[in-house]
């Protein structure tokens, strides 16, 4: 009986000695979810302020508040007499273990970060990229960033990779230029051939005015003098003025008597941007 009541004696000692720990582990407890959620609601503000993409904020918010409840706990824990040591050396372990199995993944994440922050394509932009990567970007993700390709498919490119890549955003500006390559024969009279290239530029209502449309010689070949034609058009009618006038050109230089080298290229280049 003695054994038990000593037994009882120094649990209430121990209740008592711990009350006020207790007590404040509480209102620290308290205290800090207030704060943790008046921070967070303080981040999502700055965020919309500076406006950061939609994804990145929850995503980043999220991953903030994990971190500070954790934190929190840990600290009333400690304020109580829970030894904390071990369970921040599981945690620490266990993020090691993860990140170790998780490298492709993580290297993903932080290229979607970097592409959400700083936006060198956006949806609705066609992009090409370095590691053959080519589409209309339809949704950008934490992890991946969805494409619709030219032929219809869609790809699923992960964004480690194309946030290293050389990206070739044909989409981000408003205005592109059309390169024309025409290979007309030596003995055709160059000013005539300029002529009627430029007539051909200067008659399609989408091309601009300024800045105009030049033809120069490009360069002497063996066999060919090379002309090239440059001609700006809003982003919008790139296309229009690349099909159009891709034909235009070379039906205009025949009805003009004008003669293509047998090696003769008419082509344009489609990667410039304004």
């Amino acid at each position: 009986m003695n054994r038990i009541e000593n037994y009882a004696a120094v649990f209430s000692e121990r209740i008592i000695s711990g009350l006020p720990n207790f007590i404040l582990a509480i209102v620290t407890l308290l205290a800090g979810i207030w704060l943790i959620k008046w921070f967070l609601g303080f981040i999502h503000r700055r965020f919309q302020r500076n406006t950061v993409d939609i994804s990145l904020s929850e995503f980043l918010v999220s991953i903030i508040r994990v971190i500070l409840y954790i934190l929190l706990v840990i600290s009333c824990a400690s304020m109580i007499g829970i030894q904390t040591s071990s369970f921040v050396a599981v945690l620490a372990s266990g993020g090691l273990a993860v990140g170790l199995a998780l490298q492709g993944s993580l290297s993903n994440f932080a290229g979607g970060v970097l592409i959400l922050l700083f936006k060198p394509f956006r949806v609705g932009h066609n992009i090409s990229a370095a590691n053959n990567v080519s589409g209309t970007v339809l949704k950008i993700d934490i992890l991946y960033t969805t494409l619709k390709a030219g032929n219809g498919t869609t790809i699923y490119a992960p964004n480690g990779p194309l946030a290293n890549a050389v990206i070739n955003n044909t989409s981000d500006n408003e205005i592109r230029q059309a390169e024309y390559k025409i290979s007309i024969s030596f003995d055709t009279n160059i000013d005539s051939a300029r002529k009627v290239i430029l007539g051909v530029l200067e008659s399609d209502g989408l091309i601009l005015k300024d800045p105009k449309p030049v033809v120069l010689v490009s360069s002497l070949e063996d066999s060919a003098v090379v002309l090239l034609a440059r001609a700006w058009a809003p982003n919008g009618n790139f296309w229009a003025v690349y099909y159009d006038n891709y034909q235009k050109i070379k039906e205009a230089l025949e009805k003009n008597k004008i003669i293509l080298s047998k090696k003769a290229e008419v082509y344009v280049m489609t990667n410039r941007v304004s």
